[in-house]
């Protein structure tokens, strides 16, 4: 704290990216780094010198953070702020126009890739504006597979965890028409999915099952014309001004180094609070990367309940 870097002289050379000590640190005390202790001086430490493995050393020590002792700062903006999106019929509001292909199972992934690829590439001997042209609203088709759905626990809180995910694509907003793929026999089945999660009366999903369809080259053609059907609907969609407040910032580690903390971060942060700020949210992924800064979060928890799932 309280530290001047304009008159310390590094004393060897330092890798870019490394730490150099701003002060005199004695053997024993804490090393901060964002006001932050991240180790402990292995031997003493003068400043201009090299901190690194070499002599830093790590050991517990006790954190008692105090639920809202750090107060968000929250500014109310003077003008709201509005953005061109696409407003869905259950009142969530979309950025892009996307027809999206799901497969329950690894088994039905490749089928789902095909019939996206036949509106995205030269497959079928159509070139994209041929198959796209008729449908200008329309951002384009993506499939989103994976490799599990089978040789799993029914029961299993592996099939809930996928099973919730594929639900959340289904209910993107950013998505105006989903088409389910299964094959048939697999653990996690189309028509079980449909009844846990209540999707069966959404009208902008469609389901395909191969083993119903008569095989691959079927299940393509016939996944080809739902598509096409979907595509039709993007036409009911067109942008239009609405509220910040329904904006949801997806916030994800691309792997950080050692820049991230004065370069990256802090600019997704302010973006996040520009966004708070009108309303809207924003959600940080990849949680097991918090681990050692629960205590940062746990000051700024709105309530002791929050604070205590934390």
């Amino acid at each position: 704290e309280n530290c001047s870097f304009e008159n310390v002289i590094a004393q060897e050379n330092i890798p870019a990216g490394h730490k150099i000590a701003l002060a005199e640190i004695q053997k024993g005390e804490a090393i901060r780094k964002y006001n932050q202790t991240i180790g402990f001086a292995s031997q003493t430490i003068h400043a201009g010198d090299h901190v690194h493995t070499h002599n830093i050393e790590f050991h517990s020590f006790e954190r008692l953070p105090e639920v809202g002792g750090v107060k968000n700062k929250i500014n109310k903006p003077n003008k709201s702020a509005n953005f061109q999106g696409y407003l869905r019929s259950n009142g969530k509001v979309g950025t892009r126009n996307y027809i999206g292909i799901l497969s329950t199972v690894n088994c039905s992934a490749s089928i789902s890739q095909r019939i996206a690829g036949y509106f995205k590439s030269e497959s079928y001997g159509e070139s994209f504006n041929d198959n796209m042209a008729p449908f200008p609203n329309a951002d384009g088709v993506i499939a989103l597979t994976h490799d599990s759905g089978c040789g799993m626990s029914i029961e299993g809180d592996g099939l809930t965890l996928l099973q919730r995910v594929l639900t959340g694509y289904a209910e993107h907003p950013n998505f105006a028409g989903i088409l389910i793929v299964g094959l048939g026999c697999e653990v996690n089945q189309v028509s079980a999915l449909l009844e846990k999660f209540k999707l069966k009366d959404r009208q902008h999903i469609r389901t395909l099952v191969i083993q119903e369809n008569g095989g691959t080259r079927k299940t393509i053609e016939n996944g080809i014309k739902i598509v096409r059907k979907l595509l039709e609907g993007t036409k009911d969609f067109q942008r239009e001004t609405v509220s910040a407040k329904h904006l949801c910032i997806g916030l994800e580690c691309g792997g950080s180094d050692a820049y991230s903390g004065i370069s990256a971060n802090p600019a997704l942060g302010a973006a996040a609070d520009l966004v708070v700020e009108h309303g809207g949210s924003a959600i940080l992924s990849e949680t097991p990367e918090i681990y050692g800064a629960e205590h940062l979060l746990i000051q700024r928890a709105v309530t002791p309940e929050v604070g205590s799932k934390l």
